[in-house]
């Protein structure tokens, strides 16, 4: 798509906004509203995106992967979500350059502001990747598409980084690598029976936190 962005049509995020430092400002002030139960709720409200997908997907699922997910603990505290999906949308303006959708650093229109937002599996409502990356010391977000990859990093929800070009290798999917907060509560080991909450996605959980 080369056309001018406020033609674009907002389904989910405004494509017009590709920072909202009051709406990231708002949830980093209020933690324990937007991340009940600390790390567990981040990761669901990462989990929900691919679980989204695989929904909306599921005649063609079993050939693309839509349905598969790799949650990772790794030992520096960070937390990964890799799916084999279709990857963020990413649209070409009148210009020719790349845009991607703004899931980290906008609100979700769907959610966020919404009273009968989805509850998640932890019982809390559902607000949107911008509390994942507000409530993070840093985010990556590494996208896999057919019409082209990249990363970007984020500090607290802002980016730091422009759309980075990285190899592609035949494949589509998402990866969300995050540190969380410190002042958030720490991951609870119930985290597999939450995220085996949508029956379209199968979550499969690596820890390599150690002993």
């Amino acid at each position: 798509m080369s056309t001018p962005r406020a033609s674009w049509r907002n389904t989910t995020h405004d494509w017009a906004a590709d920072v909202d430092l009051g709406h990231l400002a708002h949830i980093r002030a209020n933690p324990a509203e937007f991340a009940p139960g600390g790390v567990r709720h981040l990761i669901l409200e990462v989990l929900a995106y691919p679980a989204d997908e695989a929904a909306s997907t599921a005649d063609e699922a079993a050939s693309t992967g839509a349905g598969r997910c790799t949650v990772t603990l790794h030992a520096d505290g960070s937390v990964s979500v890799a799916d084999e999906g279709r990857g963020t949308d990413t649209r070409f303006d009148e210009r020719g350059r790349p845009v991607k959708k703004p899931v980290m650093a906008s609100k979700d229109l769907r959610f966020f502001d919404h009273p009968g937002a989805e509850v998640l599996a932890d019982g809390h409502p559902r607000r949107g990747m911008s509390v994942v990356a507000a409530l993070s010391a840093w985010l990556v977000h590494t996208n896999r598409r057919l019409n082209g990859s990249w990363t970007q990093r984020y500090e607290h929800g802002v980016p730091v980084t422009g759309l980075e070009p990285v190899a592609g290798d035949g494949t589509t999917g998402t990866t969300v690598r995050f540190l969380p907060g410190a002042h958030l509560s720490p991951l609870a080991d119930d985290l597999l029976r939450f995220a085996g909450a949508w029956p379209g996605l199968a979550v499969v959980v690596d820890d390599r936190r150690g002993g």
